[in-house]
């Protein structure tokens, strides 16, 4: 393995590039670098390479050969021209893990939900195209307003750890969970309440909204399971099992208490008596960016950095945020750094995007990845600029392209469940 050799004038694409001629062992795959444009059939080179990506997969078609010559300059003229054309009728939305060469653009940048929130300021807006992933542009589509369209680059920037938890694998879930619970006594407290990370289909969030349950962030995830605790017995928590685990246990909720469910399995892989005393049941889920990093990874960082601040992702498996100084949401990271008032050396363990960002953003701290292998968010890197300058340009032209509509039957309910997560405020 070889450490990464950065630049802090170097994006993270720039990077890669270099990289592949120098040491190909430093990024996840030579085919983010060489192939910016959708032909596979999978989640894309690098973190997400081994999940099994699902039959309904969304696909991204083929765009004008225009866009896939133009050099970076003219991408970037195309982009600006359009933009200044469009003015207040469209707004750009960045989200933190995606590339420096697109996230310039953005009016605004952040975390999924921040960002869903930021396009409601703009009323002129009359599309709101997101720089980010599949769910998130669901999820800006369900709070947007019914004449504005919600666009997303490329088609084909999913979330491998949103389709591990599909619609008719929580409904049987939940099925079987409540044939279980049926006979317990009744003390006014639902026998389980879901609980889905925001990481996850609108299909989901509506499933969660009719049953009584509610979405949740990064942040306020704690404050989303007291919530759900008042009102029943037990969480079913999906689709990412780190976060579940993480905050449940910082919590007090024993280990023991947290058996994984895992689909297509009878009872998830449990028995009956370990589902009845479960406290949080967790969906074996996960994100292929933050499971990459390892105590192994910490124990070097202090060994190469005495006094280093380690920072990561509640995502990260359990022994990780175990090792670290401290854990917490993008938003949590972000402020965290800003707080720093004396040079300082962080270690951070998210996606490399946002940490290189973070390094040219306070140069008086050091600031790097855990993980010594450059290994962006395979899906939202797909979004390139040259998709960003055909989907700008079509709006131009007076035609929507790419836009994400969530189905009417899921949006009622997607909506409560997202209203119940605002109100469970830390």
């Amino acid at each position: 393995m070889v450490t990464q050799q950065t630049d802090s004038n170097e994006s993270v694409a720039q990077n890669i590039t270099r990289l592949n001629l120098l040491a190909p062992e430093s990024t996840c795959s030579t085919d983010l670098a060489s192939n910016p444009w959708d032909t596979a059939t999978g989640y894309g080179p690098g973190a997400s390479q081994e999940d099994k990506i699902p039959a309904n997969y969304p696909k991204q078609g083929s765009i004008p050969q225009q866009y896939l010559n133009a050099s970076d300059a003219e991408l970037d003229t195309r982009i600006l021209a359009a933009k200044e054309k469009l003015g207040e009728k469209a707004v750009i939305l960045g989200h933190f893990y995606q590339r420096d060469e697109v996230v310039k653009y953005a009016d605004f940048v952040g975390d999924s939900f921040q960002l869903a929130n930021a396009a409601l300021t703009k009323d002129k807006a009359e599309a709101i195209v997101f720089c980010g992933v599949h769910f998130m542009a669901e999820t800006a589509d369900i709070l947007s307003r019914d004449d504005q369209a919600v666009i997303l680059p490329n088609l084909a920037a999913g979330c491998s750890m949103a389709d591990m938890a599909d619609g008719p694998s929580v409904q049987q879930c939940w099925e079987e969970l409540t044939a279980l619970y049926a006979d317990e006594e009744d003390d006014g407290r639902m026998p389980v309440i879901p609980v889905t990370y925001m990481n996850c289909s609108a299909e989901l969030k509506a499933f969660v909204g009719r049953n009584g349950g509610l979405v949740c962030t990064s942040s306020n995830a704690a404050t989303v399971l007291e919530w759900a605790f008042e009102r029943g017995r037990r969480v079913l928590f999906f689709p990412d099992q780190h976060l579940g685990r993480n905050t449940a246990k910082a919590m007090g909720v024993p280990l023991e208490q947290m058996p994984m469910w895992s689909p297509r399995k009878e009872l998830g892989g449990n028995d009956s008596q370990t589902l009845l005393d479960a406290k949080v049941i967790l969906w074996h889920g996960f994100c292929s960016v933050h499971k990459r990093f390892t105590p192994a990874q910490i124990a070097k960082a202090r060994e190469d950095f005495p006094g280093v601040q380690v920072i990561v992702h509640p995502e990260c498996p359990m022994e990780v945020v175990d090792a670290a100084d401290s854990a917490g949401s993008t938003d949590f990271i972000q402020k965290a750094i800003a707080a720093a008032t004396e040079p300082t050396t962080f270690a951070i363990g998210t996606e490399i995007n946002m940490v290189n960002r973070l390094a040219a953003q306070y140069p008086q701290h050091t600031i790097f990845c855990l993980d010594p292998v450059i290994c962006p968010c395979s899906t939202m890197y797909r979004i390139h600029p040259g998709y960003l300058a055909w989907v700008l340009e079509e709006l131009v032209e007076g035609r929507v392209v790419n836009q994400i509509t969530v189905p009417a039957e899921q949006q009622g309910d997607a909506k409560i469940a997202l209203e119940r997560m605002l109100a469970a405020k830390p």
